[in-house]
C-alpha cells in the first residue's frame, strides 16, 4: 500500500489538533502552503503536520506569529523540518526565551507581596514608586522590567 502523500483538510485537523480556521489563518499568513486539486479541494504536504506543531509550540510560549513566519520561511519547501531544522529555529529563539523567563520570573516574585493589596501605595509594595523617582528612567512599571 502506497504512503500518503497529500492530507486533506480534516486530515490535518484531526492529526494536528488545530481548527480549519486555524489552517486558514496559518495558511493567509503564509506559514503553511496548500494546493486546490481539480475539485478545488485543498491539499497539504504530510510537512505541514510537523509546521503546524511548530506552530504551536512557538505560539504557546509567545514567539509572535511574524517570528514564526519568518523561522518557518528558512525551511526548505516540501519537507518535513528536520531535528537539525528545529535546533536551528530553536537557538534563534533561546535568547528571546530567555529574557522572557526572566521577566516572568521577576513579574512573579516582585508581585507575590502586592497582589493582595492591590493599592500599590503602601510602603512594603515593590511596586511603590515614591514621588515618581523611577519616571527619569522611561515609561511603564520599572520595577517589573528586566534590563535587555
Amino acid at each position: 500500500m502506497a504512503a500518503v502523500t497529500e492530507l486533506t483538510v480534516g486530515q490535518v485537523v484531526t492529526r494536528s489538533g488545530v481548527a480549519v480556521s486555524a489552517l486558514h489563518f496559518y495558511e493567509a499568513r503564509g506559514l503553511i502552503r496548500s494546493h486546490r486539486t481539480s475539485g478545488n479541494q485543498r491539499r497539504y504536504g504530510r510537512d505541514v503536520l510537523r509546521r503546524v506543531a511548530i506552530i504551536k509550540v512557538a505560539q504557546e510560549v509567545g514567539i509572535s506569529l511574524a517570528e514564526i513566519g519568518e523561522a518557518l520561511a528558512s525551511l526548505p519547501e516540501g519537507r518535513t523540518p528536520t531535528r537539525g531544522d528545529w535546533n536551528v529555529l530553536s537557538t534563534a529563539w533561546r535568547d528571546q526565551l530567555d529574557r522572557k523567563i526572566a521577566q516572568l520570573k521577576k513579574l512573579r516574585d516582585g508581585l507575590t507581596d502586592c497582589i493582595g493589596c492591590g493599592c500599590m501605595s503602601i510602603d512594603k509594595c515593590p511596586l511603590r514608586n515614591k514621588e515618581d523617582r523611577l519616571s527619569a528612567q522611561g515609561p511603564g512599571a520599572r520595577r517589573l522590567l528586566v534590563a535587555r
